[in-house]
């Protein structure tokens, strides 16, 4: 029996060393540049990747509908988008509704593959009623089933729609935020681009979050223990290949499909990006940014030290104020408030 244990020992140690080896391999590479207001133990471990196997299992938990706040009414239209088919559109009304006031049209995250405007019921709501204006989401299509262009022709239209429908809305059109997160923010960015270039009533604000803006990104190997949290490099190729509908590459993407490629950025509406430092995408928002201002665009950049992509959904100190930055610039883009600093 012994001599039977001392063989089998050998495997079973093995079998220990290379389980702990497979966990050291998966830890986060350093965490403790992590705001210790953003730390959790669940961070501990690197953020599982996405990938045509997982994907169905994403959606699923991204994609639920979640309610509304408090004090703000839902309304559902449907609209044709510019290949005819049908599209779903969110109207958020705050009870304490500014009459004939500005509107922000917001666009979801969830790098084109996932997530749904249902999904961010709770947050767009939340949006409404902290800015006390109506805002209108869009329920685009996801790649790889609808690669680009068919997102952004979603975003498009359910924005020419708004655009059509302020009277009957009884909202400002000349006072239209445009804004998102993540890769809705990069189709934020990207409608700006193409409503600048064909001339149809540009928004007077661009809200960009953590913007997935350049599929150049996936060519260079991530710096400074960025993109382990919430959304990876191979997560990002993954998204990439899928909107574009085949792997990036150094020489070119189609117009408007990575607004960071995009060579003239003058004219487009005033911006503001947050980044977080660990974020995947902080070169590219800076770089952004700075390429704005010196096309002589008003933008604004706030950076949070130690924070990961879509920090800002766990409620935390940091994230709490990142949010109360972010509500401020809004009134500010729309002139809803002289002074951001007295918000709140």
């Amino acid at each position: 029996m012994s001599a039977g244990r001392s063989q089998r020992h050998p495997w079973w140690l093995a079998g220990a060393v290379f389980a702990a080896g497979l966990v050291y391999g998966r830890r986060t590479q350093g965490y403790d540049q992590i705001d210790e207001g953003l730390r959790s133990p669940l961070l501990w471990m690197r953020t599982p990747s996405i990938g045509a196997l997982t994907l169905p299992l994403w959606r699923a938990a991204m994609g639920r509908a979640t309610p509304c706040v408090e004090g703000v009414t839902l309304e559902t239209r449907r609209i044709a988008s510019e290949d005819g088919a049908e599209i779903g559109v969110f109207i958020y009304r705050p009870h304490a509704l500014r009459e004939r006031g500005p509107v922000l049209f917001y666009i979801h995250g969830g790098g084109t593959i996932m997530g749904s405007a249902a999904a961010y019921h709770t947050i767009v709501s939340g949006y409404a009623r902290d800015l006390g204006i109506m805002v209108v989401s869009v329920d685009y299509r996801l790649a790889p089933e609808h690669p680009f262009p068919t997102p952004l022709d979603d975003v498009h239209a359910a924005y020419l729609w708004l655009r059509d429908s302020t009277s009957a809305l009884a909202v400002d059109a000349d006072r239209i935020a445009v804004g998102g997160d993540s890769a809705g923010a990069g189709l934020a960015a990207a409608l700006c681009q193409r409503i600048r270039d064909v001339g149809e009533g540009a928004p007077v604000f661009q809200l960009l979050v953590y913007p997935m803006l350049d599929d150049r990104t996936t060519l260079r190997r991530p710096s400074h223990h960025r993109g382990q949290l919430l959304w990876t490099a191979a997560s990002n190729l993954f998204a990439w290949t899928s909107y574009l509908g085949r792997a990036p590459v150094a020489e070119g993407a189609p117009a408007y499909a990575a607004p960071a490629r995009c060579p003239d950025l003058s004219g487009l509406p005033p911006a503001w990006i947050g980044i977080g430092t660990l974020d995947l995408f902080y070169d590219e928002d800076v770089d952004y940014a700075r390429r704005l201002r010196s096309a002589g665009v008003a933008c604004e950049i706030e950076i949070v030290k130690g924070a990961y992509h879509a920090f800002n959904i766990r409620q935390t100190r940091p994230a709490r104020a990142f949010n109360d930055r972010m509500i401020d610039a809004v009134r500010k883009g729309l002139g809803l408030l002289e002074n951001p600093s007295a918000a709140q």
